[in-house]
């Protein structure tokens, strides 16, 4: 897929709808290097790192699509018991 070179690019791919979002992490510990799958299902992602600045903001951007996720998880589920 194509590569991507900033967490900008991974945040508006999953912060626009959170819920359509599929993250895939991936450690190969022989290559010491993270790679992170990322799509909506219209586009496709991919990012390949060894760089702890680029895993810090990768943990980041995850921990914020985590939080965003089961905060509209749980309005849906208000607004279905409404």
């Amino acid at each position: 897929g194509p590569q991507f070179d900033t967490c900008c690019t991974f945040e508006k791919l999953c912060l626009t709808d959170p819920m359509k979002a599929c993250v895939i992490l991936k450690y190969r510990h022989s290559d010491r290097r993270l790679c992170i799958n990322t799509t909506d299902y219209l586009v496709c992602l991919v990012h390949r790192t060894n760089q702890t600045k680029d895993v810090e903001m990768i943990e980041k951007s995850h921990s914020q699509l985590m939080r965003l996720m089961v905060g509209k998880e749980s309005q849906s589920v208000a607004m279905e018991t409404d």
